[in-house]
């Protein structure tokens, strides 16, 4: 099912196109030694967001220090609550019809960890 679910993504919700916007952001971010944590950030969004379907986004479990949160806050002031809001508002969209109920649940997921990528870590279920 999940093959499934991934395959349909990438043709019919968009996977291929926010895999590639995420990707070349990231590789542009990490031009600068400053980006570089960003940049491998919107990589593995990317990845996530490429095949979604039987992952799974927790908590690291190990204790990150105020380190990860500092770079969530840096995060989301310079973009991230844009890129959570557009995964939110596609979410709205996709529910609007049952075929893309389950679509609209892969972007809820993609917006809780384009809000706050660092100190979480991606699973296969």
């Amino acid at each position: 099912m999940n093959t499934t679910g991934n395959i349909l993504w990438i043709i019919l919700g968009g996977g291929i196109f926010i895999f590639l916007e995420y990707f070349i952001a990231g590789i542009l971010l990490c031009f600068t030694i400053i980006g570089i944590p960003f940049g491998l950030q919107a990589m593995r969004l990317g990845m996530l967001s490429l095949t979604p379907f039987g992952k799974e986004v927790t908590s690291s479990g190990r204790t990150e220090g105020c380190l990860s949160t500092l770079m969530n806050i840096i995060w989301v002031f310079a973009g991230g609550i844009w890129v959570a809001l557009t995964h939110v508002l596609f979410a709205v969209i996709m529910a609007v019809t049952i075929i893309g109920i389950p679509f609209a649940k892969q972007h809820m997921k993609l917006a809780s960890f384009s809000f706050t990528p660092f100190g979480r870590e991606i699973r296969r279920r």
